[in-house]
């Protein structure tokens, strides 16, 4: 009864033909081409299918071809790589094609017969665990060059968790050490978005003033790669994620949920910390060049 509602609630979303807009020739934060679903973990409701839907929508519906990465997951070669959730969500959807695509070896991620089925595929979905797992199983090999193709393509790339943090330029938690250090030994995002650190599970946790720690980087453990003038902070709580095209994201997932985005160039010195932050829910659309929130036409007089 459950597995049926939880397929009547995104039945709709999926019938509806891809939603590619048109992006801006020149991004500056967000993806050239193609889309994201960025999305804070949780899902222990109908949000994760009706966003993973969302996902699909946007990476062709039931033509899309997925490819689902649960390396995120462990580190252990016992683990069970092959059981995913997503994708026994992704077929019960209907999809063209869904796959999974794992290695720790990054050798073997180098390789061309490892990222064939990335060079047709539509969509890419990161699964949770320790974001480290990714940059260091993929980060600078052939695999993370073709997940970048597939924005190139006009696909869409999504995550939750580990899989929303990975999306960054910086890397929020990556320490291989443990999740509570928030610039740590890994890190490098894959960068799907640029100069971004993006953090999860934001209330449920009380992870409100982590982020905070990377964008004024107290103990300077930044490497010098990176501008941190330039990051700007997102932070998304559980059951809710961004939708980021082009330079702009909307909110969508549980109606209790929000984002919070930290802009450092808004700051001033006597700044207090709890004021640092610009609050975010569901419906509402952000503007990541001009670091603004849009306003709702609707309530324009």
């Amino acid at each position: 009864m459950i597995r049926s509602l939880l397929l009547a609630s995104v039945a709709l979303i999926l019938s509806e033909s891809p939603a590619h807009s048109e992006e801006p020739n020149q991004a500056m934060v967000g993806p050239k081409n193609g889309s994201l679903v960025i999305m804070g973990g949780g899902g222990k409701d109908r949000t994760f299918p009706q966003v993973f839907a969302h996902f699909i929508k946007l990476a062709g519906g039931k033509d899309a071809r997925i490819v689902i990465v649960p390396t995120a997951a462990s580190s252990s070669p016992d683990h069970n790589y092959q059981h995913s959730w997503s994708l026994d969500l992704a077929k019960s959807m209907g999809v063209k094609k869904a796959t999974l695509l794992h290695s720790h070896d990054r050798k073997t991620a180098d390789t061309e017969a490892f990222v064939e089925p990335l060079k047709t595929a539509t969509g890419v979905w990161f699964g949770g665990g320790r974001q480290w797992r990714l940059t260091k199983a993929y980060g600078g090999t052939l695999t993370e060059k073709e997940f970048h193709k597939v924005l190139e393509r006009g696909g869409a790339i999504g995550g939750s968790s580990a899989g929303a943090s990975i999306q960054g330029s910086f890397l929020a938690r990556g320490d291989t050490s443990g999740n509570t250090i928030m610039v740590g030994d890994v890190q490098q995002g894959f960068g799907f978005m640029r100069n971004t650190a993006i953090d999860q599970h934001l209330i449920a946790r009380g992870r409100q003033k982590d982020l905070l720690k990377v964008l004024e980087d107290p103990r300077k453990k930044m490497r010098k790669e990176f501008n941190r003038a330039e990051i700007l902070g997102i932070g998304i709580d559980e059951d809710v994620a961004i939708v980021v095209k082009g330079d702009q994201f909307s909110i969508i997932g549980k109606d209790q949920g929000v984002v919070l985005v930290y802009d450092p160039k808004s700051w001033k010195k006597e700044t207090p910390d709890a004021q640092k932050w610009v609050t975010l829910k569901k419906g509402d659309q952000y503007d990541l060049a001009q670091r603004s929130i849009i306003p709702d036409p609707a309530t324009k007089k």
